[in-house]
């Protein structure tokens, strides 16, 4: 073999031993890891059903203007706004579910004790509770979120009188429907809880649920995002009109809103206390930081309107006359409280099924903050202070 093929030979070995090298080299080498891929799937976390935060957040919440992602309004929107009567005696605190309604409402039950009308519909809660029961003037706030809102209760005002709840229900044709009173669903769907506080705990403050079994019970009775005659449940609702907040420059250093709905025992006064970065309000109880027992939160509000109606007796016989009035229709004072500001306004709802409309000074209809609103409802004697 001469000499010009021998060379070339080896120029062919010593060029297929580096092509193999490099390529070694190449693929030996890690791929580079794969960019996180945002789901649109929710997860279950603590029985709750939790949305990617990540998501584009584009779809506003037509009971408070929220914006949330589109998988998210996708599932809100196969089911119907949820009411839940939710108490606050100061051995239920904390609460369970509160920071994940999209709206509040506020008014004493009786003795001076605040009870809550909790409306779900953007957000799932998890577990809910303690549920409590139905009283008249609540109903007139649940009956704003369409045809055939679903009502969660346990039992209820039923002395004959004006402040006979069940009576009530059942006269708007909601029972055994739309009416979700646990008297009438029972276990698996209700269920008591005497260790979730962690501490004795009285029977009447046990009553629990979760908002997706509430939402899948109501399915079972046909009721969806339609009724059973398939009717959209926002067949006529007006949502609020919303706002951006307002610009961070704007905003006062603090704000402190003091109310007290009845003024016999400081454990029922409340707090909210303004917080200039998340232009958001605060929540104290007997000057405690109301939490949520879920997610160990503590409670606030985009936007906090007070309304004062005219608180009475219900005169009805029942023990110590404890059952109360409100004159939820009709019109009067209210304040609200968006941006780290008041605003002097005018409530007015015209019956039973209609928003209750909100207008500032000059008549025009307020715009509510994307996010929660909190309705306190004072008699008209009671007290709100700002500072």
């Amino acid at each position: 073999m001469d000499k010009k093929k021998l060379l070339t030979i080896g120029i062919i070995i010593v060029l297929y031993v580096l092509s193999t090298g490099v390529s070694y080299f190449l693929f030996s080498q890690k791929s580079p890891a794969k960019t996180a891929v945002n789901s649109p799937v929710p997860t279950i976390t603590n029985g709750q059903i939790v949305f990617d935060t990540a998501l584009p957040k584009t779809e506003s919440c037509p009971l408070n203007g929220e914006f949330f992602s589109k998988p998210q309004k996708d599932w809100w929107e196969k089911h119907r706004p949820l009411g839940v009567m939710i108490e606050n005696h100061e051995n239920t605190r904390p609460q369970s579910g509160l920071s994940s309604a999209d709206v509040v409402y506020e008014v004493v039950a009786e003795g001076g004790i605040t009870r809550f009308l909790a409306i779900f519909y953007c957000q799932d809660a998890g577990i809910i509770g303690p549920v409590r029961s139905a009283r008249t003037y609540f109903l007139d706030f649940i009956s704003e979120y369409g045809g055939s809102p679903l009502y969660v209760h346990v039992g209820g005002a039923n002395q004959p009188g004006p402040a006979d709840a069940l009576s009530q229900i059942e006269s708007y044709g909601w029972g055994a429907y739309n009416d979700m009173n646990q008297f009438s669903i029972g276990f698996p769907t209700f269920y008591r809880d005497y260790n979730r506080l962690g501490r004795p705990t009285s029977t009447e403050h046990t009553m629990y649920s979760t908002t997706d079994k509430l939402w899948k019970f109501a399915k079972s009775r046909g009721l969806t995002n339609v009724d059973r005659d398939g009717t959209l449940w926002n067949e006529g609702f007006i949502p609020y009109s919303s706002k951006d907040d307002g610009a961070l420059d704007a905003r006062i250093a603090s704000q402190n809103l003091h109310l007290e709905f009845w003024s016999r025992d400081s454990n029922y006064f409340v707090d909210w206390k303004y917080e200039r970065a998340t232009n958001s309000y605060k929540r104290f109880n007997g000057k405690t930081a109301h939490t949520d027992l879920n997610n160990k939160k503590q409670l606030s509000a985009k936007n906090l309107v007070v309304l004062f109606m005219q608180e009475s007796n219900a005169n009805d016989g029942y023990e110590n006359n404890q059952h109360l009035l409100y004159r939820t229709k009709g019109s009067g004072k209210a304040m609200v409280f968006q941006d780290g500001k008041k605003i002097n306004a005018t409530w007015r709802k015209d019956k039973r099924t209609s928003r209750t409309l909100l207008f500032d000074e000059n008549g025009a209809p307020v715009k509510f903050n994307r996010g929660v609103i909190w309705f306190a409802i004072l008699p008209t004697d009671g007290i709100a202070t700002v500072k």
